[in-house]
């Protein structure tokens, strides 16, 4: 293996192989994202007798209860790396679309459903993000971008895909191939391409020649979970990152009532979904490249207003051109949050102990995700309407854009790498 990739390596920096690996995990994780169950609902609550309620009840719980066990799974990533950690998610969430098209009743759907998020949405993501922060350090913010493109590819193909195999076989033999098909995509180039870090082969992160010892103490340099959760930066970064994905879901998720009960027709209201994906598509390269060539925190800041952006632009869509201009908005927005995850652990905090960071990180993201949607859906059932609620809503990103003007790289990290912050 470590021929191979040198091999490669003399034509083409091997990071981009393992950005390609990385990117397609993402796309695999399609299998235990939103995006995939939406299409399967339906079939399941017919087949099995389940109200939409308690399918939604438990999708959210199981969703909830995912999120705790990520910064367990990233102490793992961190004593035993990526690679060994990847393949045995790899092996696990296939046996897990196996057994979730085997389900037999609430309680069995309910595990499938914790069990599809916590290695799909959760760990492999993860996993992938860590991967691609250990091989790229001054093009990582591009790197991240390209990576998310897969989640981008998975909600244009599985979607479509899943709709196919139901109307061919069935749901639950739907659910055996999208399980075969994570083996099949996903094991061959962890195996035989993954390695865990760019210095472990001779390396160094972004192709910069061969490693030197002090390149080598670099990748080892990084604060411990404990010594990050002691800083204002862990807890700045925490808020933002909570406050992302728990708006951008609230919106997802009630999106076309939104835009229904202010005034578009159901089909306009359902039209804005392909636009938001374009512009998030053309934007996340961008995003990206904006991380690896401006001040961090601007960057930073810069995705929280949109997030402001999107919310007001929301409350405030009565025609087409308005809700043409709440589409850019979203799109833009989902691009920053996609490409946010991965960048911002690794750039505050180092390399070391990166698992355990960003597992805990990715917990209060996803718990956010979780409980998204009340806020609006308690609105709407007091009070008929979105608009308020939404306005109100756009407050708490607007204080955590304030807060993120004071991020700073934690002191402890700096005497480590011995070098001075810049941003």
């Amino acid at each position: 293996m470590k021929s191979l990739a040198l091999t490669i390596n003399r034509r083409v920096f091997y990071g981009w192989v393992i950005l390609a690996t990385a990117a397609l995990g993402t796309f695999v994780s399609g299998v235990g994202q939103s995006h995939t169950f939406s299409v399967f609902l339906v079939h399941i609550q017919a087949d099995l007798g389940i109200s939409a309620t308690s399918i939604s009840s438990a999708y959210a719980f199981a969703t909830l209860v995912a999120a705790f066990g990520l910064p367990w799974l990233g102490r793992r990533v961190d004593r035993q790396g990526p690679r060994r950690v990847l393949v045995v998610v790899a092996l696990l969430l296939g046996l897990a679309c196996l057994a979730f098209g085997a389900a037999a009743g609430f309680l069995w759907l309910a595990l499938g459903f914790a069990a599809l998020r916590f290695l799909g949405q959760g760990s492999l993501m993860l996993i992938c993000a860590n991967l691609v922060s250990q091989w790229f350090d001054r093009r990582r913010g591009l790197a991240l971008s390209l990576m998310a493109l897969g989640f981008s590819a998975s909600m244009a193909v599985h979607p479509p895909l899943s709709q196919w195999l139901i109307d061919l076989v069935g749901w639950r033999q739907a659910w055996f191939l999208l399980g075969a098909s994570t083996w099949l995509l996903l094991l061959p180039p962890v195996l035989f391409l993954v390695h865990d870090q760019p210095e472990n082969i001779g390396l160094t992160p972004d192709g910069d020649g061969q490693a030197t010892a002090h390149q080598d103490a670099a990748a080892k340099t990084g604060l411990t979970l404990r010594e990050a959760l002691a800083t204002s930066t862990f807890w700045i970064l925490g808020a933002g990152l909570f406050a992302l994905p728990m708006l951008v879901t609230s919106l997802h998720f009630f999106q076309v009532s939104i835009l229904t009960t202010q005034g578009l027709s159901e089909a306009m209201a359902t039209r804005i979904f392909p636009i938001s994906a374009l512009v998030m598509v053309i934007t996340i390269p961008l995003v990206g490249r904006s991380l690896d060539r401006f001040p961090t925190r601007w960057v930073f800041v810069f995705g929280l207003l949109v997030m402001v952006a999107s919310l007001v632009s929301a409350a405030l869509v009565h025609d087409l051109t308005t809700a043409m201009i709440y589409a850019v908005a979203f799109g833009l927005n989902n691009g920053c949050t996609m490409t946010f995850f991965g960048y911002m652990w690794p750039r505050y905090f180092g390399r070391k102990h990166l698992g355990a960071i960003q597992g805990t990180g990715q917990m209060i993201g996803i718990i956010g995700a979780s409980l998204g949607p009340l806020p609006l859906g308690i609105a709407f059932d007091l009070t008929g309407s979105y608009q308020n609620t939404l306005l109100l809503l756009a407050v708490y990103p607007a204080v955590c854009a304030i807060a993120a003007i004071f991020l700073r790289t934690p002191p402890q990290l700096l005497a480590q790498q011995g070098n001075v912050d810049q941003t």
